[in-house]
């Protein structure tokens, strides 16, 4: 089970190499957010994303990435 928490920090901090990505499984835009991260764009994103998580109840965050 993942933590909605973790996740959350994770793209806010350290969502420019995409490591919330990773953390979640999606293995394939893990290494494009890696491939891109120069560019500052997926940093941004991360940011985005990782409020967003932040922002779902955790059982929508279950039902969208739990396992």
């Amino acid at each position: 089970m993942k933590s909605r928490v973790v996740a959350g920090v994770l793209g806010i901090l350290l969502g420019n190499f995409g490591i919330h990505k990773f953390y979640l499984g999606k293995i394939g835009m893990g290494i494009l957010y890696l491939a891109f991260f120069w560019t500052g764009i997926p940093g941004i994103i991360g940011l985005i994303e990782g409020i967003l998580y932040l922002v779902k109840t955790e059982e929508e965050f279950q039902a969208k990435y739990g396992r």
